[in-house]
């Protein structure tokens, strides 16, 4: 007998040469170079997690495929298939099962987003994101325009988070696929429930589907009572929103568990009616625009026909002699542009009836009136300002990322697929197209969700500006310091999130950072209180930006000044890129808004008394502030200067 070990023959990894792989020959490295070695491996590893798809969609070929449509068996291909993966992996039934619906996906819907994968230009932990939030294109026509569209998001240069990666997928799925969000909110909404699930050790678990706007201020509620103890409570933050969820549903007692008397802690017991009578309004901002509330608008001819080149053969027609045929003349899967929906810029967001009474007349704001002390929960959402929707150009970058269909043409054929208006026929049932809103925290919601909380009479709409080229105020009046109530709004509404690479936080729940440092005593030198010079960050990302030596910069993109250029500069001088996708992305019509020139109103100076101590040349705030606004100058001209270019004589030192 012959025992045989899987993997028997192949050269072991720690035997591989480390130099033909492009890796440093040893881990003992300087952290800058250690640094390179790790961006070097992850996009080593994207490229073997694509290396792995594509052998299990080739084991799903060959062993799959020629059965899954008469096998009726319990233990079908399918199962057999991913329990051959994972007893030979020592992995999960489930996990095999994932790998081969992520591998299958990547292969037939989402192509260009797996080069993307291959390239490096995606991690491995998105793509089960961006395969789960597109299950609902799968065989429709229009999937290979949802790829394209995604993968031509991806290959912006940038940094993606999570939640920043599941707004941009959401958003092309919605741009794509209206009537069939619109559907699964219904059916959602239909399906809402609270289910109890009895768990070991005495324990059980509940759970309240409800809509995304009543658990953010659910949520909200229980954060705060939550956080009504002292600093000696022995909890976990989450074992005490457990505490207070059922304290708030039960009306019981809920307190601080520190071990100091009753006497020295007065929050041992916290009177709940009392706490709800205090409580303030629970906020829930929400981005849209004005053709978002109004309901959806007639799509452009052009976009109520399908013009992907994956679509299926339409049975019983001789598509070789068929002018559009997608074989005969496969066409760019960003072939068609949308017409853009110019209209206002308008936030909206919705509130307890109890807490909120909007009065609607002409185009004034509703008011607010103060929260019922009855209540034990007030909510509120004082919308954040957005603007028009414009729909995005799809044909724009055709060259780079247009979809290839899979066959093979000849030079007649491709000469073909320059005409955009060949490609299929078939009705995509896009009458209409319809826009979006953000809501923070949650993510894209669809305009039927937007609409529905705009109905809500306790609802209060908000316009930022007044639809016309006025610029609107940046500062306070009375101290140039501080950011407009529209400005603030607007900074919120087009970052989204925290602006740090990685970083999921809303923007909303974070502060307002002046990305050069302000100078109180004299505005002019920089940092100054405007839409280019502010950016939202939580307040970790705050903080270490403003005590640590990452130096951040932020300046209109040379190539779409309504753009911004990101960077964060870590300590050993490497530059890393902010986020690739933003507000701008969600809607558009946000470059359109534009804010006036803050003051330039220096803070008068204390007089000086004769002093004869040393002085230093000027404070050390002052000179830290000095010496990052030369870091960032010096970023901006390596951008702007090629390395091997050798800078004309006239060119000022990089100071």
């Amino acid at each position: 007998m012959v025992t045989t070990q899987v993997g028997a023959g192949a050269t072991p990894w720690a035997a591989l040469d480390r130099i033909a792989l492009g890796l440093p020959a040893t881990c003992d490295l300087p952290s800058s170079q250690a640094l390179d070695a790790l961006v070097h491996a992850a996009a080593g590893v994207a490229y073997l997690k694509w290396f792995e798809y594509q052998l299990a969609a080739s084991m799903h070929a060959e062993l799959v495929e020629p059965f899954e449509d008469e096998d009726r068996r319990e233990l079908d291909a399918h199962t057999r298939c991913a329990a051959t993966i994972a007893t030979t992996l020592s992995i999960t039934q489930g996990a095999a099962r994932t790998l081969l619906t992520d591998a299958v996906a990547l292969r037939d819907r989402l192509p260009r987003v797996a080069e993307c994968l291959r390239d490096g230009v995606v991690t491995p932990h998105h793509i089960r994101t961006i395969v789960s939030r597109t299950e609902l294109i799968e065989g429709q026509c229009y999937a290979a325009l949802v790829d394209a569209d995604i993968a031509r998001a991806l290959r912006r240069a940038g940094s993606w988070s999570p939640a920043r990666m599941e707004a941009m997928v959401d958003t092309m799925v919605d741009r794509r696929d209206p009537d069939a969000v619109r559907a699964r909110r219904e059916k959602a909404k239909r399906n809402r429930e609270f289910t109890v699930e009895m768990g070991r050790d005495g324990l059980a678990s509940a759970t309240d589907t409800r809509p995304a706007e009543d658990i953010v201020a659910l949520h909200a509620s229980v954060t705060r009572l939550a956080a009504q103890v002292c600093p000696k409570d022995t909890r976990s933050k989450a074992a005490r929103a457990s505490d207070a969820h059922y304290a708030l549903i039960t009306q019981t007692g809920f307190g601080c568990n520190c071990d100091r008397p009753i006497t020295d802690c007065r929050y041992k017991n916290i009177d709940l009616t009392k706490f709800a009578a205090t409580a303030p309004r629970i906020v829930i901002h929400l981005v849209t625009d004005t053709t978002t509330l109004t309901g959806p608008v007639p799509a452009p001819e052009n976009e109520r026909v399908c013009r992907s080149p994956q679509h299926l053969p339409r049975p019983g027609v001789d598509h070789a002699a068929v002018e559009g045929d997608p074989v005969a003349s496969p066409t760019s899967a960003e072939s068609v542009a949308a017409e853009p929906i110019v209209s206002k810029p308008v936030a909206t967001g919705s509130a307890s009836a109890e807490s909120v009474a909007p009065k609607t007349s002409g185009t004034e704001p509703a008011a607010a009136t103060e929260p019922s002390a009855s209540e034990p929960v007030a909510t509120e959402t004082v919308a954040a300002p957005s603007v028009s929707l414009d729909r995005v150009d799809v044909s724009a970058d055709a060259d780079e990322t247009a979809a290839v269909p899979a066959h093979t043409c000849d030079a007649e054929t491709a000469d073909d697929a320059e005409d955009h208006t060949r490609g299929c026929e078939e009705p995509m049932g896009m009458d209409f197209v319809d826009g979006v809103g953000f809501l923070p925290g949650i993510g894209i919601i669809s305009g039927a969700h937007v609409r529905d909380l705009a109905a809500d009479p306790s609802t209060i709409i908000r316009p930022l500006g007044d639809g016309t080229d006025t610029p609107l105020p940046a500062t306070q009046p009375s101290n140039p310091y501080r950011p407009s109530a529209a400005l603030d709004a607007y900074i919120r509404a087009r970052d989204l999130f925290c602006t740090w690479p990685g970083c999921n936080r809303p923007a909303w729940d974070g502060d307002l950072d002046h990305i050069t440092e302000y100078d109180h005593t004299h505005p002019e030198k920089g940092g100054r209180t405007s839409a280019t010079g502010l950016g939202a960050k939580c307040r970790f990302h705050h903080l270490l930006k403003t005590f640590a030596d990452f130096v951040d910069d932020q300046y209109p993109d040379p190539t779409d000044p309504s753009r911004l250029i990101r960077t964060i500069t870590l300590p050993d001088g490497r530059t890393v890129l902010g986020p690739a996708f933003t507000g701008h992305d969600v809607h558009p019509g946000l470059d359109a808004i534009v804010f006036g020139d803050p003051p330039d109103t220096p803070t008068p100076r204390r007089a000086t008394p004769g002093l004869t101590e040393r002085l230093r040349p000027a404070p050390r705030t002052e000179q830290k502030h000095a010496r990052r606004r030369q870091e960032r100058n010096r970023n901006r001209l390596r951008r702007v200067i090629p390395p091997d270019d050798t800078p004309p004589d006239d060119t000022p030192p990089p100071f």
